[in-house]
């Protein structure tokens, strides 16, 4: 975790993005959140990044992340938009996104991660604004919200290309193997000791 007064700030949690509906999420459309930042939380970004200037890194994570309960609510007509807003967080917040896909009950992300920020912070920002503007934009039936944890899985450089393949190639890799299925056998991968009974639990 960041060190207490070098932590990045971010923006209030009353002043999430929204976009219109039908408008381009990209990086370049959204509104930085820079802009919407106090003066002296601008400030402590910029020194955060000017400390990190002679820092050197080679940082690769997957996120995975899941629908609570698994809904199958992500759905083909507007996950394309999310995955821009999605892109548009990470990348506002200097990481460079590399890959994203998403399932009906799931989504991954492959990022180059600088380590000015946390990844558990970056999951609060990417979660909690992604799943508000979901339902600004009353694209679900029913409130959306994401599961509350999330797996990250770091790759060395020679992967790059093939988890890039393997994020794209979701749909396909999906046909052959349940999202449980694929889960297991990265914890298990990763050697990432696990309590079955809290593997994205479903509502009894």
């Amino acid at each position: 975790m960041p060190r207490r007064g070098a932590r990045l700030v971010t923006i209030d949690s009353q002043k999430s993005l929204t976009c219109p509906r039908g408008a381009t999420h990209s990086p370049e459309n959204l509104t930085p959140y820079r802009s919407q930042m106090r003066p002296f939380e601008t400030y402590r970004f910029r020194q955060n990044l000017i400390l990190m200037a002679n820092t050197y890194t080679q940082i690769h994570i997957q996120i995975v992340v899941a629908v609570k309960y698994r809904q199958a609510l992500i759905l083909p007509e507007w996950k394309e938009r999310l995955h821009q807003y999605i892109t548009g967080i990470v990348q506002n917040h200097k990481h460079k996104m590399l890959a994203i896909n998403s399932m009906p009950d799931h989504l991954h992300f492959f990022f180059g991660m600088r380590p000015h920020q946390s990844i558990s912070d970056l999951m609060r920002i990417v979660s909690g604004d992604s799943s508000e503007w979901i339902n600004q934009q009353s694209l679900t039936p029913r409130h959306f919200n994401w599961l509350g944890g999330y797996g990250a899985f770091s790759y060395r450089k020679s992967s790059v290309p093939t988890m890039i393949n393997y994020i794209l190639n979701q749909e396909k890799h999906h046909q052959k193997k349940t999202f449980l299925t694929e889960y297991r056998e990265l914890l298990e991968e990763f050697e990432i000791e696990y309590n079955e009974q809290y593997i994205f639990k479903l509502p009894e």
